[in-house]
């Protein structure tokens, strides 16, 4: 064999030249993702980047980082490069339910090509027919032994390269590794996040903070962690409601604090029923004066936790999306984790709170039983009674009331003249006040101010207290209203 024999054997054919240069191609890119993973870049920057480094290396029209989710049971596509359908963009789920390339991949772990989607069942498939285009491939992403995700691509019309699936094949070993260890930075980032929040919200229980600056705190740590658009911290109450005892929103001002709900077409309710996580998907349609707030502040749809305090359902934890797009599905899991968290700080908010609550009442107690030992006068015992409530509650009225046999309630003391003089009685009977259920059954009771709410004796006092507050008001403003005008006259005189 001469030496152009053996020149023309051995010299490099113009395919080994390209294989060559597509392979120091996979290399730079592989590089260039793993810089952005020692960085620490989110994993939706690491997710674009891989999508774009495999279109521009493979010279692709497009292609799409998707992950497995749900047991295999749907699919979301986290990063999109090039002239992909819009169907497909970022974010979206799709359930595996019919023949797809990508329910091939799960299937075999295998790389995937489907050069025909006409006939096929299926939500991928109709979405493929929809938007033109037959012919996709694809690889699966291992990722610590298991198919973990999908690189595809798709053509509307030009036939895909031969051998695509398997250039992609060796493109997402390449980038596998990339993958897990950008999920694995993230995760724990997202752990130094949530024990970071932890430390924050248990620093304000050691300090004493009350429950209401602690339920605050934990719902603004549970939208942040969670990247949630609002959320809520509710209390399930003895009667079978729920009150609203914290919120957040992005843009603040949550107005709802206090005020008791029924169960009906809530996240609480759900929770209530099962004792799981769960979530409301459209508000819009939800039944009840709970969702009603909630579109009243533009919230679409929520996620909720139970949160367990001693052994008993004592609340819920819930994030919310004001987006069609729903919350994700990893939502329950997290929010789960992070009620469990927060619940002994809840725990623990409530037990300081009870403890200060049992010095205040044992106070009380010692001042009206000092008032008893000096021998201080009925009146005098009944009015602090009184008020050692009104302090204890921290309410602007209150009013101390005796049931007489006759069926009747009479006055003993009170603030402002609430319901009359002392002294002053009325039938309960046929009355549905709060004090006329007190007294036919013995226990307690609640109702809406007696200017609003109920019929009797009671509301009609209650209504022409708030008439009288009305019209002091008014004569207030008239007053200051001739002060200003006298004021003003005065000025121009002088000047």
């Amino acid at each position: 064999m001469g030496y152009r024999d053996v020149m023309g054997t051995s010299a490099p054919s113009a395919d080994s030249g390209n294989e060559l240069h597509r392979l120091v191609e996979q290399q730079a890119a592989l590089r260039r993702v793993a810089t952005l993973v020692a960085s620490g870049a989110s994993s939706t920057e690491v997710f674009e980047a891989v999508a774009r480094e495999v279109g521009q290396v493979l010279r692709l029209a497009n292609t799409a980082v998707c992950r497995y989710e749900d047991e295999g049971t749907a699919m979301t596509v986290l990063a999109a490069f090039g002239d992909g359908p819009e169907a497909f963009s970022p974010g979206s789920r799709w359930p595996l339910d019919g023949p797809s390339m990508s329910a091939e991949v799960l299937r075999t772990g295998r790389p995937v090509r489907f050069e025909e989607y006409r006939d096929l069942p299926g939500s991928l498939a109709a979405a493929a027919r929809e938007h033109g285009f037959d012919r996709v491939a694809g690889a699966p992403i291992i990722v610590d032994g298991r198919v973990w995700g999908v690189i595809s691509t798709s053509s509307p019309d030009a036939p895909l390269p031969d051998n695509l699936e398997d250039h992609l094949a060796e493109f997402t070993e390449l980038v596998a590794t990339a993958i897990a260890n950008s999920e694995a930075h993230e995760e724990l980032t997202r752990l130094a996040d949530e024990q970071a929040a932890l430390r924050r919200v248990a620093t304000l229980v050691a300090a004493g903070a009350p429950p209401a600056e602690v339920f605050e705190a934990v719902s603004a740590e549970v939208a942040a962690l969670i990247g949630a658009e609002g959320s809520a911290l509710t209390r399930y109450e003895a009667d079978g409601t729920v009150t609203a005892v914290s919120g957040w929103t992005t843009e603040g001002g949550y107005t709802y604090v206090g005020r008791r709900y029924e169960l009906e077409g809530t996240v609480s309710g759900l929770i209530f029923e099962t004792g799981r996580p769960g979530r409301v998907e459209n508000y819009a349609e939800a039944p009840g004066l709970a969702p009603v707030a909630a579109r009243e502040m533009g919230w679409r749809s929520s996620v909720g936790a139970p949160i367990t305090v001693e052994g008993r359902l004592w609340g819920v934890l819930a994030v919310v999306s004001k987006s069609e797009q729903p919350l994700p599905r990893d939502t329950e899991q997290r929010l789960a984790e992070f009620a469990e968290l927060f619940a002994t700080a809840i725990a623990n908010s409530e037990a300081h709170e009870q403890l200060a609550q049992l010095a205040d009442e044992q106070a009380a107690l010692r001042r009206v039983a000092t008032l008893v030992a000096e021998g201080a006068t009925p009146h005098r015992v009944f009015d602090g009674v009184r008020d050692e409530v009104a302090r204890m509650f921290n309410t602007p009225l209150s009013v101390l009331l005796r049931y007489d046999a006759n069926g009747a309630a009479t006055v003993l003391a009170t603030s402002d003249g609430y319901l009359g003089p002392i002294g002053r009685s009325w039938p309960v009977e046929g009355d549905s006040s709060a004090i006329a259920q007190v007294c036919r059954t013995g226990l307690p009771a609640r109702r809406l101010h007696p200017a609003r709410a109920g019929r009797g004796r009671s509301r009609s006092a209650g209504r022409r207290r708030a008439l009288r507050g009305r019209r002091a008001r008014r004569r207030r403003r008239s007053s200051l209203g001739r002060h200003g005008r006298r004021l003003a006259r005065n000025r121009a005189a002088a000047g």
